[in-house]
Order: C-alpha cells, then sequence, then structure tokens
C-alpha cells in the first residue's frame, strides 16, 4: 500500500512552487503533463515505504520551462504556468483540499505584494531539460541552503508580515480570513497572511 507524502505549495503570476517533503527519497520519479496532471512515486524511510501522489493542477503547465530539483530532504519543483494568471487554489474542481497538501507559507506573495521569484540559491537544476528527464534524479544539489536560510530567517512567517501591514486600511485586514493557532502557530500579536484556497 502506498502513502502520499507531505505537499506544500505556493504561487506567482506565471509560475507555481511545489515541494514535495519527503527526506532521503529514493527513485524518485516526477513527471507533469501539459494538461496539469503531476504524478510523483518513490521510497523512502528504512522500510523503504512507497510513496505515489497523482494531483491535476488549476490549469496547463508549459512542461518544457518547468524544472525540478532533487534534495536530501525534499524535491522542489518550479512549475511554468502555460498562461499567467493567479491560481488561488492548486487543485482543479471544487472537491475538499487534501489533508497532505498546505500552503508554503514561506515562499508565497499575496497578488498585491507580488515581489518576483523565489531565492533557489544553491540549487542545481542543470541538465534537467524541462522536466523530461526527471525519472531517476540521484546526485542531483540538496536544498540545504534555502532550507538554512528559511531556519535562519524565522521561516518568514508572521513577524515578517507585520511590517508589510503596517498603514494598511483596516477594511482591507477585516477582508482577510484569519489562520488559528494550529495553523499558524507564530507570535500571538503578529498578523496573518490570507489563506488561499487549496
Amino acid at each position: 500500500m502506498s502513502r502520499h507524502p507531505e505537499v506544500k505549495w505556493a504561487e506567482r503570476l506565471d509560475k507555481v512552487y511545489l515541494t514535495i517533503q519527503l527526506p532521503d527519497a529514493k527513485d524518485a520519479n516526477v513527471d507533469v503533463q501539459p494538461d496539469g496532471t503531476f504524478t510523483f512515486s518513490g521510497s523512502a524511510g528504512s522500510a523503504n515505504n512507497k510513496y505515489e501522489l497523482e494531483l491535476t493542477l488549476h490549469d496547463k503547465i508549459n512542461k518544457e520551462e518547468s524544472k525540478i530539483n532533487k534534495g536530501m530532504r525534499s524535491i522542489f519543483c518550479v512549475l511554468v504556468k502555460e498562461e499567467p494568471c493567479w491560481w488561488k487554489k492548486l487543485l482543479r474542481g471544487d472537491g475538499k483540499t487534501p489533508h497532505y497538501i498546505k500552503v508554503d507559507w514561506d515562499k508565497w506573495a499575496d497578488e498585491d505584494e507580488e515581489g518576483g521569484d523565489v531565492d533557489v540559491g544553491g540549487m542545481d537544476f542543470s541538465g534537467m531539460g524541462g522536466m523530461g528527464g526527471m525519472g531517476g534524479m540521484g546526485g542531483m544539489g540538496g536544498m540545504g541552503g534555502m532550507e538554512g536560510m528559511a531556519n535562519m530567517m524565522g521561516g518568514m512567517g508572521a513577524e515578517g508580515m507585520d511590517d508589510d501591514l503596517e498603514g494598511s486600511e483596516d477594511e482591507e485586514e477585516a477582508e482577510k480570513p484569519q489562520l488559528d493557532e494550529a495553523e499558524n502557530p507564530k507570535d500571538e500579536g503578529a498578523k496573518t497572511q490570507t489563506a488561499p484556497s487549496t
């Protein structure tokens, strides 16, 4: 019986960032089709547990421009959207979002605070030729630099949002749904980011 790995996602106008959290993944295979079908399979753990994932993304993907990096702790995918537009949710349809898919607050940007691409410093995307050569991705560079930076900066969570939200109108803040502490256990006095539908 296969399991589902935890998946974190964030988006920009022209890209979707997917992070498959599966430390020491073996035989990792990732594929994305232009229609937005995303699949992953691999094994991990001392018992070589099998993990599989199939997602029908909200819209079409440019397979040739999309890239992947397999690190020691996770698999990071930069999926280029076929049409630049904000999705607001990761999956197609009106069904409930699976419990293993979560918003990646470290990489998230709202439309009104679009800040450019995620810093992928230290990741080796060379030799991938887009998504075509993703089967058996052993030997790729790790993500230690990015995760270390996120830990060092405290995940750029709610604390970093205080400065961005200062001076904003009260009615603008009232329109933004608030997360409960279980979803965002940062400083109680800090303001939270908008929660997208997944």
